[in-house]
Order: structure tokens, then C-alpha cells, then sequence
């Protein structure tokens, strides 16, 4: 066996739980995170004030017109730049969770504007 993949095989469960303890909670907590920031957007762009809900719509165009590894770039690297520290988990779960969020939204503000006005006064 060649070493290089001896190598790969003893390092592979390593590698493997440290992927494992890191990622699936960060990925549980980012969606409940960002299926709540969506749910709460949503709701705001939809029956908010108008000012908030030009905030909120401009949280969603920023957030779902860059690409993620943007927001990820610029919430680890650009925030110690205005004194705020992050260390890495705590850093992707703030950039997943605003750009799931984003994309919730949207996906929640469309289907409550696809319910019909008949639908919307028999439910009262």
C-alpha cells in the first residue's frame, strides 16, 4: 500500500469526527436560527411598518445578492476590523444563519402572497 494512502486511511475517522461534532450542529442551529430570522422577516416585510419593512427588505436583497462566502468572509474578517471578535463557529452560525434567514423569507413571503383574498377572509 502506498503510503500516501495509508496515510489518508489513518487520518480519515480524525477528520471525520472532527467533521462531524462541527458540522451537524452547526448546521441544526444555523436552520432553526434562520427558518426563525425568515419566519420573522417575512411577517415584518408583509405586515410590519414601512420602515421596518424596508429594512427588512433590504436585509433581504443585500443577503440574497451576495454570495455566501462573501458573508462568511466579511462576518469572520471584517467584524475584528470594528472591534467585534468571533471565533469560527460562532462566525459561520451568525454569517448561515442571515443567509438562510434571507432565503426563508422570501420563500414564506411568497406563499402567504399566493393565498387567495377569499382564503384570507374565511380564515377570520
Amino acid at each position: 500500500m502506498p503510503h500516501w494512502l495509508q496515510l489518508m486511511l489513518e487520518s480519515l475517522p480524525t477528520l471525520l469526527w472532527a467533521a462531524l461534532i462541527f458540522t451537524v450542529p452547526l448546521t441544526l442551529l444555523s436552520f432553526a436560527c434562520g427558518l426563525a430570522a425568515g419566519l420573522a422577516t417575512a411577517l415584518l416585510r408583509l405586515f410590519g411598518p414601512k420602515p421596518l419593512a424596508a429594512v427588512a427588505r433590504f436585509y433581504v436583497w443585500i443577503f440574497r445578492g451576495t454570495p455566501l462566502l462573501v458573508q462568511l468572509f466579511l462576518i469572520f474578517y471584517g467584524l475584528p476590523s470594528i472591534g467585534i471578535l468571533l471565533d469560527a463557529f460562532p462566525a459561520a452560525l451568525i454569517g448561515f444563519t442571515l443567509n438562510i434567514g434571507a432565503y426563508t423569507s422570501e420563500i414564506i413571503r411568497a406563499v402567504i402572497g399566493s393565498v387567495p383574498k377569499g382564503q384570507w377572509e374565511a380564515s377570520y
